[in-house]
């Protein structure tokens, strides 16, 4: 048993490589699969989650995680229908089964599935890492997807009311 999990989320076809590209794509898979190696060297679970919705229906091309992550067999993969990755999904569940309480957390979309994810892990207890450089968004509203990355960024970095330390760093400096 390990006590650390990377969870990574959204990097699906559809989502970061569909009609629109996300924000660093190509630096972002680097980083995750970075982290995913760095995972492995430590014997912690890697955890990739996928969204589905009328518009990404399970099965789907589009559903399919993005080719460019360095996937292996025994990979968990969990399901969801809403932003948050724990709720109505056996997230909880699967890392309670590995005795997780520490995630490093990277994955799509920064401003929406990844923050909902990772508030309710700190508030569920969870002590969280961001990678820094390893989520990535679309542009939105009236911010470009780079202004939203940078933010949300120094929005956790700036998080100190939490029960565990909230911590964002680099893929290269995951501990």
């Amino acid at each position: 048993m390990t006590d650390t999990a990377l969870l990574i989320i959204d990097v699906q076809v559809g989502v970061v490589d569909g009609e629109l590209r996300a924000a660093r794509l190509d630096s972002v898979l680097a980083n995750l699969n970075l982290a995913i190696a760095r995972a492995r060297e430590r014997g912690y679970p890697v955890i990739f989650v996928q969204h589905e919705e009328e518009d990404l229906p399970h099965g789907s091309p589009g559903w399919q995680l993005h080719p460019g992550l360095a996937r292996e067999e025994g990979d968990a993969c969990v399901g969801k229908r809403y932003g948050d990755s724990f709720c109505d999904t056996g997230l909880s569940a699967l890392l309670t089964d590995h005795g997780v309480d520490r995630l490093w957390v990277g994955g799509c979309a920064t401003d929406f599935c990844v923050d909902s994810t990772v508030r309710n892990a700190v508030s569920l207890g969870y002590q969280v890492t961001v990678i820094r450089d390893a989520h990535t968004t679309l542009s939105a509203f009236d911010l470009d997807a780079e202004q939203v990355i940078d933010h949300f960024n120094a929005v956790w970095s700036a998080t100190r009311a939490t029960p565990e330390p909230l911590r964002v760093v680099p893929a290269a400096q995951l501990e």
